[in-house]
């Protein structure tokens, strides 16, 4: 039950045409760990980026949405009435799912001007969609003095992106968006929504995380991320269990599937992903120097790679490249088929490793990766 505190007075008055404005900030993110997890109940170890997605809402006279944006593809014009599934393309949907959230869940928000603007990749498995859902809620909701709690957001834009826009992800997203802090890593369990802010002290220990993106660019919605999905639930029926989060043995629920290699390798990843998150967590909690928490990173690349399977020629080589330029760790983050990488280094020598992974782009004729560094940051909030 989502626990809305919405303003009826405020609410009415708005619709009662007074006009008024808010302007919200949501971050991308990266993960550092525990991929491809969340829609099985696991556990997630994201931090959120300095870049993001800016929302601007305007609320209007009349029951309009109108979306328009300086940095992403589409704008739309649809009357509230007509606000349902397919209705609207491109990244106008994120926005107009988030209206069709927020009013289906009882807020009194009407027609609005929605104007975007990005300094986050699109296409580079940073979460810009989230970073859109969640800029847009932020504003939205303010702009018709409506209050919005943070599991609410998450809650709400979750729901546009998989009901409205039809992209089945978890929660991992929209979760970072809205719950990182600065210089933090936020452990999340999906299955109990249980959170905890976990140090992240790469300035401190002279470390940089660097996002190696591709610009490979991937679709989520062309149905490869969409099949892993229903592979693993799939092979959690095998196993007579809602979730693989529910399987009380690995080890014996991977000899049940000895017979299906596609499912045994699936439930692989999710099962030692998990450990693996849970490893990380142990490491930076205990005061540990975060470069040990670098063969985790790696071990997560190679599941992803063989069990999973969502890995690509370019992802691989941003990997590999690294390792061999002296990272105490690298890993592919996001849904996969593209996007981006990560590689831990020590901060003097980042400059260094993003050149030898270029040169190994230009040696294998691949187009140019961009490269910068991730430094933990705050979630979503009102600025101006």
């Amino acid at each position: 039950m989502l626990s809305i505190a919405a303003s009826n007075e405020r609410g009415a008055a708005s619709l009662d045409h007074m006009v008024s404005a808010a302007v919200w900030t949501a971050p991308g993110r990266v993960n550092l760990i525990g991929e491809h997890t969340d829609y099985n109940d696991g556990l997630v170890l994201p931090f959120a980026l300095p870049l993001g997605v800016t929302a601007r809402a305007v609320s209007r006279a009349d029951d309009v949405l109108r979306v328009t944006s300086t940095g992403f593809a589409g704008a739309a014009e649809v009357a509230l009435s007509q606000l349902e599934p397919g209705a609207v393309a491109d990244w106008a949907a994120y926005v107009a799912g988030v209206l069709w959230s927020l009013r289906r869940a009882g807020l009194e928000i009407g027609g609005a001007d929605v104007d975007l603007d990005s300094d986050l990749p699109v296409g580079a498995g940073l979460s810009s969609s989230a970073a859109v859902e969640c800029s847009a809620a932020g504003a939205l909701a303010d702009a018709y003095g409506c209050e919005l709690s943070p599991a609410d957001m998450v809650a709400l834009c979750h729901a546009a992106e998989n009901e409205f826009v039809g992209v089945p992800s978890g929660l991992l997203d929209q979760s970072a968006s809205v719950l990182c802090q600065a210089g933090k890593a936020l452990f999340l369990d999906v299955r109990s929504g249980y959170s905890r802010q976990v140090p992240l002290p790469l300035v401190e220990q002279a470390l940089t995380i660097l996002v190696i993106d591709t610009r490979a660019s991937h679709q989520l919605a062309d149905g490869e991320y969409a099949k892993r999905r229903a592979e693993c639930e799939r092979a959690a029926a095998r196993l007579g269990v809602a979730t693989l989060r529910e399987v009380p043995d690995a080890d014996d629920a991977l000899r049940s599937l000895v017979d299906d290699d596609v499912l045994r390798r699936r439930a692989k990843h999710v099962f030692t992903e998990n450990a693996r998150v849970e490893q990380t967590v142990a490491l930076l909690e205990s005061g540990a120097h975060a470069r040990e928490i670098g063969s985790l990173l790696s071990a997560s690349h190679v599941s992803l790679r063989d069990d999973f399977e969502v890995s690509c020629a370019e992802l691989d080589l941003a990997v590999d490249a690294s390792l061999a330029s002296g990272a105490y760790g690298a890993r592919m983050i996001g849904g996969g088929f593209g996007g981006s990488a990560i590689a831990l280094v020590d901060h003097d020598q980042a400059e260094r490793v993003g050149a030898e992974v270029v040169r190994a782009f230009a040696d294998a004729d691949l187009r140019e990766p961009r490269i910068f560094p991730a430094v933990p940051s705050d979630g979503a909030r009102a600025i101006g």
